[in-house]
């Protein structure tokens, strides 16, 4: 895998663009570390050759002593501090990374994550950025250092002797050329085994959560079967990439081991020709070994780029994918107060990524005024909530138009449509954060008098006074521990609180109890009051307050029209239907 350099180039200047004192400061104290590595061998050696001479003064040898502990001792301050801003470097720009994948997955379009599990966006986002912590720490300047490391030592060693200066020239040139060829030959498994790992978490992550179905359903071990099926297939890719490190490690080893006896080989004839002092043999011994340390660094960041060349190419491969949902660089004003609705000739299909799909709405054509309710029936799977996906615009339609406040609302930017229509389900994603959040979605501006009021209208007040921290009380991911009343209600708080032009319920109020349905029915008539609404319904009692009926069969029309005068017909569906008290066959 050849990533170009410019790819490596912009990643580290995009998230490395606000430490630029931290390396600069970092780059000193490698020069510094290099600079004194260098300088206590030459020390030693003179301390050597100097004990080994007749006459010597005691006060020399621990002078150099001395010196020798102080250079340490400064070598490894300069060490642990170029490590300590190196992590912090590090993870200042993996965490601006991480923020801004989850940033983008955000923005992508309902496609993208419907054919991807919550365990693999969470292996893209966190697990290949965290391979590449040590890319941003220090990579590019630990390997720069060594470099220079292993240049100085080359310097030193040829101001010794010419010939050893080229034979450890040629023993350098020779390891780094049998480790860049291994980083290439096994870096696109490392990619693979990303990939394989993501499917694998996304898998772990889907079960985990439902566990409850899995144990009741008796599919336990289906379940673990498919479990140990992932892991089969895990474990060959991993390997083949693991060798490729292992490959590394037994090479450099080899090429040390050979390294160090021929320099020992050929010190050992100088010596015996007087040709090199014992502080001299000393002094190449000690460069041999410290050209070893830049050698094995050099090779555990090469095993670190393999896998950061796989986290790049993943991460850069999520940075490309570009949301289908296009927005206007000059958006429409959204109109303030009850928002009309309109459906001309609108088609829609889920398309998967080969771009094929079977359409599940077909010729929907219809006006909603503004401040009227429309009751939308229709059996499961003819098109109802694909129809209220439209409007929020979780996806845009194949064919057709549809208008928001007699505008299309493709011209309208993503926020502001969505911020003038309150959508409630009765799926309900509660997050792991306290009441206030879980209302406001982090909104600062709502007070909390707003929330007790709302909160109070929809009979909520003495369950929030029953939390020992009120609105700050801590809510568990999904609302465990809530019941799925209190779970509902609280989304109508939400919608409430947002002040919409239209409203959506989705059946909101079939999980609750009879005595907590009629309380929430009377908070529906105050949300809906001066709004328009779009109610899905599977039941006789949810249509009694619409204005307007459509009914869908097979994402086609078959009947629409004011609901009293349809109701009126014995010649009509709802007519039908209401005889027969039979909604629910439409379900």
């Amino acid at each position: 895998m050849n990533i170009p350099i410019k790819q490596y180039w912009r990643l580290l200047s995009t998230y490395l663009k606000h430490e630029r004192h931290k390396l600069v400061l970092l780059s000193i104290l490698l020069l510094a570390s290099i600079g004194l590595q260098l300088w206590n061998p030459q020390i030693i050696r003179h301390f050597i050759d100097s004990a080994l001479q007749p006459g010597i003064q005691i006060n020399d040898l621990i002078g150099s002593a001395l010196l020798f502990i102080t250079v340490a001792l400064l070598h490894q301050l300069a060490s642990v501090s170029s490590g300590y801003i190196g992590e912090q470097v590090g993870w200042t720009a993996t965490n601006e990374l991480r923020g801004d994948l989850a940033k983008h997955c955000l923005h992508l379009d309902q496609s993208f994550h419907k054919e991807r599990t919550s365990g693999e966006l969470i292996q893209r986002i966190d697990g290949d950025v965290n391979e590449l912590s040590h890319f941003f720490s220090n990579f590019i300047f630990v390997l720069v250092a060594n470099l220079l490391l292993i240049a100085g030592v080359l310097v030193l060693m040829f101001r010794e002797d010419w010939r050893l200066g080229a034979g450890m020239t040629v023993f350098v040139v020779l390891t780094i050329f049998v480790l860049q060829r291994i980083r290439t030959a096994f870096s696109p498994f490392w990619v693979k085994s990303s990939e394989v790992q993501a499917e694998f978490y996304g898998f772990v992550g889907e079960h985990l959560a439902g566990t409850e179905d899995t144990r009741a359903n008796g599919a336990s071990e289906f379940v673990m079967r498919r479990f140990h099926g992932l892991l089969r297939k895990i474990f060959p890719i991993t390997l083949k990439a693991s060798i490729g490190g292992y490959s590394m490690w037994v090479s450099t080893i080899f090429v040390f081991t050979l390294g160090r006896s021929l320099a020992l080989l050929y010190c050992a004839y100088l010596w015996t020709t007087d040709s090199m002092s014992l502080g001299t043999i000393y002094l190449v011994f000690t460069y041999t070994e410290l050209l070893n340390h830049p050698l094995e660094q050099i090779r555990t960041q090469i095993q670190d780029l393999q896998r950061a060349d796989a986290s790049i190419v993943r991460v850069s491969g999520l940075f490309a994918t570009k949301s289908k949902l296009k927005e206007k660089e000059i958006a429409a004003d959204m109109p303030e107060g009850a928002l009309s609705v309109s459906f001309s000739n609108v088609a829609f299909a889920y398309t998967g990524e080969d771009g094929d799909g079977e359409r599940v709405l077909r010729d929907v054509d219809f006006k909603l005024q503004p401040g009227r309710v429309l009751g939308l029936l229709g059996r499961t799977g003819s098109g109802k909530s694909t129809l209220a996906r439209l409007l929020v615009r979780f996806y845009d339609v194949k064919a057709g138009s549809i208008e928001l406040g007699g505008t299309d609302i493709r011209d309208y930017t993503l926020a502001d449509l969505r911020g003038r229509i309150a959508m409630v389900s009765q799926n309900i994603q509660l997050f792991q954060a306290t009441v206030r959040d879980n209302l406001t979605l982090y909104d600062p501006t709502i007070s909390d008098e707003r929330l007790h009021d709302v909160l109070e209208d929809l009979g909520l007040g003495a369950w929030l006074a029953s939390l020992g921290e009120g609105l700050d009380t801590q809510l568990a991911s999904g609302g465990s521990g809530l019941s799925a009343g209190e779970a509902q209600l609280l989304a109508f708080a939400r919608a409430f609180l947002s002040n919409p032009g239209l409203v959506i319920l989705d059946e909101a109020t079939s999980r609750l109890d009879p005595a907590t349905e009629a309380h929430i029915e009377r908070a529906i008539d105050k949300l809906l009051e001066g709004r328009t609404a779009i109610i899905i319904a599977h039941r006789l009692a949810t249509i009694k307050r619409a204005d307007d009926i459509l009914i869908l069969d097979a994402g086609t029309p078959v009947e629409s029209g004011n609901r009293s005068q349809l109701a009126a017909d014995p010649s009509s569906r709802l007519y039908q239907l209401l005889q027969t008290g039979a909604v629910e066959v439409l379900v």
